[in-house]
């Protein structure tokens, strides 16, 4: 498929706390290359868990709590994710130590790193500290310094962080989202009106992705 003239816009809601939020992008990522699509990202804030404690959580108790599962349970959700992200070249390291986190200034690092068009690669870096590097991302100043690793001003990164400089815009936006309908992560959104929900796969997205070039046609 060639390369259309104007970028399909693609709107993801997701949270950096959700494993099948990475999984669905780089199944997205991939449809996309294969297709040779042209396109532009926009990411948008959901909390899987709103009510987390600014200090997390172990990971393991947490699915065990709010999924009602047991460890053994946990551990094949866990096995099996990690070995889909590995089909989809990312990589899972879960551990016993491993926590979940409050996401809330994650949102807003992101927001802010859109204004500089690197709200994309920022997302990356985080799910990668969070899941294959196992980094305290309940702590500003380590996120500050992730920011600071894809070259935007950790300074400043921390600053915002400290003076909660985007939490209105945020909330704004999460609450937008569930305006429209947006129960669970991720959601995918396609020139505002075709919605691909969770992770479904290579194949999937290029069948989408095939058919929305031929409806632009």
């Amino acid at each position: 498929m060639e390369s259309s003239k104007k970028p399909l816009k693609i709107d993801i809601v997701s949270d950096t706390s959700c494993p099948w939020c990475i999984i669905g992008y780089q199944q997205l990522a991939k449809a996309l290359q294969q297709t040779n699509s042209a396109y532009e990202i926009h990411w948008h804030p959901f909390e899987l868990n709103p009510d987390m404690p600014a200090e997390g959580k172990n990971l393991r108790q947490h699915g065990m709590d709010k999924h009602n599962r047991n460890e053994k349970q946990v551990q094949e959700s866990r096995d099996r994710m990690t070995d889909v992200g590995a089909e989809v070249g990312f990589e899972f390291n879960f551990t016993a130590d491993t926590r979940v986190h409050n996401t809330f200034n994650l949102h807003q690092l992101i927001y802010w790193s859109a204004q500089y068009h690197r709200a994309n690669d920022l997302e990356q870096a985080l799910f990668t500290a969070h899941f294959t590097n196992n980094r305290n991302l309940s702590e500003k100043a380590v996120l500050a310094e992730i920011a600071a690793e894809i070259g935007l001003d950790g300074t400043e990164a921390l600053a915002v962080l400290e003076d909660q400089r985007f939490a209105k815009q945020v909330r704004e936006s999460e609450q937008y989202w569930r305006e429209q309908g947006i129960q669970s992560v991720p959601s995918v959104i396609f020139d505002n009106r075709h919605l691909v929900s969770g992770a479904q796969g290579v194949e999937s997205y290029i069948a989408v992705l095939k058919q929305l070039a031929q409806m632009a046609d």
